[in-house]
């Protein structure tokens, strides 16, 4: 054979390789490759020609204004809490509606003034459930947002205080003794709110609050 050829190694694989523009391109196996040196870089491949610390995040990145926070405060809370109380009120009243009128109306036949007297039952009850839960979710989010900025901090306390102030409010109609009882109402809903919020962190795992 011509001494010109290209050498093999022992395995049969070709060290040399030839080049369209002339002469002979080395060729290196994966494991040659991985030892040679990346300055600045983690040895994460031999062929990386990034920093590989760009490519990886621990957290999510969000472009917010200047001095935003990463999460919702109560201001921005107090839409979808509403909202949702409503919504749940308004479910709540028409299934309660329902079971009313079909009590009420069990002695009579199916027939058209039946079915007009469950309907007003329902719309009644869903109107009457959404604007009680509503009412109560507008006072407790702006009662939450007045404290958070008469405190100029955001805890669990801002939440039961929110939550007996709502309850005070809300039964003041009945005098102090209604008051009373709708604060300790407050209280104990907000309490027991917030122990379910910190109930990660009082096992000693991460809260996962937000």
């Amino acid at each position: 054979m011509d001494d010109t050829s290209p050498r093999t190694s022992s395995g049969g694989s070709s060290k040399g390789g030839f080049n369209i523009f002339g002469g002979a391109s080395s060729e290196y196996s994966n494991k040659e490759l991985a030892g040679v040196p990346l300055t600045g870089m983690s040895p994460l491949s031999p062929y990386l020609n990034v920093d590989p610390r760009y490519l990886t995040h621990d957290s999510d990145d969000f472009i917010l204004p200047t001095g935003a926070n990463k999460t919702r405060g109560r201001f921005e809370l107090a839409f979808f809490t509403i909202g949702g109380c409503c919504i749940t009120g308004a479910v709540f009243g028409a299934l309660n509606g329902l079971r009313m009128g079909l009590s009420e109306t069990k002695d009579m036949a199916w027939s058209k003034p039946r079915n007009v007297q469950v309907l007003n039952l329902i719309t009644r009850q869903g109107a009457t459930w959404a604007n009680t839960l509503g009412s109560l979710a507008l006072l407790y989010s702006v009662f939450g947002v007045a404290v958070e900025k008469a405190r100029g901090a955001e805890d669990d306390i801002n939440t039961v205080a929110a939550g007996t102030l709502t309850g005070m409010l809300y039964k003041s109609t009945g005098g102090v003794r209604g008051a009373a009882r709708g604060g300790l109402a407050g209280l104990a809903l907000s309490g027991i709110y917030a122990l379910y919020n910190n109930w990660d962190h009082l096992k000693g795992a991460p809260p996962s609050r937000y």
